[in-house]
């Protein structure tokens, strides 16, 4: 494998090439998670996110990043999915599972998204993210998910693949 040149980092995101190939990564990442949650009473748990790349709102599962902060490096793919979904939902699994990795955007990112699914939920908080996030939580009846969803992007949302990747994956 190749040593990738540098052609511009800063702490967040790098722009790097290999031959001529150019690709951004998190240069204090290598992987994310996202977690389908769903509550002992079928609902599937979803976060509201205002996102400044595509400047708009996004309906997400819960998801973060690997690795990224000090006190968390080396932990278990399974521990930072639980965590995240705690931090930004207030929910904590009794039980996840993973449910596939798959590259996040093979052409751009070496980046790996590992999507879990979370069940046995158990709320401890409001949720809403950390103070740099400002995330709400959506609990949608499974039933209804669907019609919710096109409801939403009809208001101008955008719905995030990982939702739909994750439910077929579940089989739900």
């Amino acid at each position: 494998m190749s040593e990738p040149e540098i052609l511009f980092e800063t702490r967040w995101l790098g722009i790097y090439r290999i031959g001529r190939w150019d690709f951004v990564k998190r240069p204090n990442a290598d992987a994310c998670v996202g977690i389908l949650a769903v509550t002992p009473e079928d609902e599937v748990v979803l976060i509201e996110q205002f996102r400044v790349p595509v400047q708009q709102k996004v309906i997400e599962i819960p998801a973060g990043l690997v690795g990224d902060e000090e006190e968390f490096r080396g932990e278990a793919l399974s521990a930072t999915a639980a965590r995240e979904l705690l931090e930004e939902t207030g929910y904590r699994a009794g039980q996840i599972e993973l449910l596939l990795a798959s590259p996040t955007s093979a052409g751009m990112t070496p980046e790996i998204t590992h999507l879990f699914h979370a069940t046995g939920l158990v709320k401890e908080h409001a949720g809403g993210g950390t103070e740099h996030e400002e995330i709400q939580v959506h609990l949608v009846p499974r039933h209804d998910l669907r019609a919710w969803l096109k409801a939403k992007e009809a208001d101008g949302y955008l719905i995030d693949f990982k939702i739909h990747a994750a439910l077929w994956a579940a089989g739900i």
